[in-house]
């Protein structure tokens, strides 16, 4: 039987504390913690998917704080977040590269039959279960949005309205 996500984190944080690693130990601790949280709110053990879920927020947590740190001047600190980041990304899944995403994109704006920037929605419906824990949403969400964006102003040109670019 294969060993869950969430037992193989505990198990890199069991081996990160026999070997004194004191930054993996208190990132995997940290990451535990986050995990046995929404364990005990939702009165249940986490499946991969979810744990994959819990990670991929605080990897977001993480980013975020390098940014507020790097704009503080506090060079020490994001390189320890950036350590951080790195240990928790052992744990997810390889992220997409970007001729993927792209590819993802173009597939999803298909499947969804989305025609105007009005579509994001039902296309991001159609993504995320597809990108979660692998790329980020918010440029998922921009690579959607300019490609229905153009994919409009081709129709709108094809049906002979203004295609001057004037209003």
């Amino acid at each position: 039987m294969p060993v869950s996500l969430r037992d193989r984190l505990h198990d890199e944080m069991t081996a990160a504390t026999r070997s004194r690693d004191v930054l993996r130990r208190d990132t995997l601790r940290m990451a535990w913690a986050a995990i046995y949280a929404v364990e005990k709110r939702d009165g249940a053990t986490l499946t991969d998917e979810q744990t994959v879920t819990v990670l991929t927020r605080e990897v977001k947590t993480r980013r975020e704080s390098v940014d507020a740190y790097r704009t503080g001047g506090r060079e020490d600190l994001a390189a320890k977040e950036q350590a951080e980041i790195a240990i928790l990304g052992e744990f997810l899944p390889r992220p997409l590269g970007p001729d993927e995403v792209d590819a993802l994109v173009a597939e999803g704006i298909a499947a969804t039959g989305a025609t105007s920037p009005r579509d994001l929605g039902k296309v991001m419906a159609w993504l995320s279960p597809r990108t979660r824990g692998r790329a980020d949403g918010k440029v998922v969400s921009g690579l959607v949005a300019k490609a229905l964006a153009q994919a409009d102003l081709a129709a709108h040109d094809a049906a002979g309205h203004g295609g001057d670019g004037r209003a």
